[in-house]
């Protein structure tokens, strides 16, 4: 299975939890301190809401959750044929989970991520503004 995800930078997490809850019918999957996930089923879409305020209804980064490693590696080798820069990150602690990832960037410098989800982690990583990721 693979999703879209939306991260959104927000500028109240408690008043946005509740706004998206009630927008996809459905609750948080993941809460952590100034952070939060929701992994809607329709349309497929993981949510993500990083708090970041001052910065509230920003675009923090774009991404595609995708089933496993192997899909991550998929993508590495797929980008780099297609010509893009990429920027891997194996076994990364970012967004309350370690993952396996790579990022490119847009024209325009949106940053996206292709991503999967090992393990939980009680850790945001490195970067808490933007779980470099």
């Amino acid at each position: 299975m693979a999703r879209v995800q939306l991260a959104l930078n927000v500028d109240d997490l408690d008043e946005a939890i509740a706004f998206y809850s009630r927008l996809f019918n459905t609750g948080p999957a993941k809460v952590k301190p100034g952070y939060a996930n929701f992994a809607v089923t329709e349309p497929p879409l993981k949510l993500v809401l990083i708090e970041n305020r001052g910065h509230g209804g920003t675009l923090n980064h774009l991404g595609v959750e995708v089933d496993s490693s192997d899909a991550v590696h998929s993508e590495i080798a797929r980008l780099a044929d297609a010509g893009l820069v990429t920027d891997e990150e194996i076994g990364t602690t970012c967004c309350f989970a370690t993952q396996d990832k790579v990022w490119v960037t847009g024209p325009a410098g949106e940053r996206w991520e292709v991503y999967t989800v090992l393990s939980d982690s009680e850790s945001f990583g490195a970067n808490t503004s933007a779980c470099s990721s």
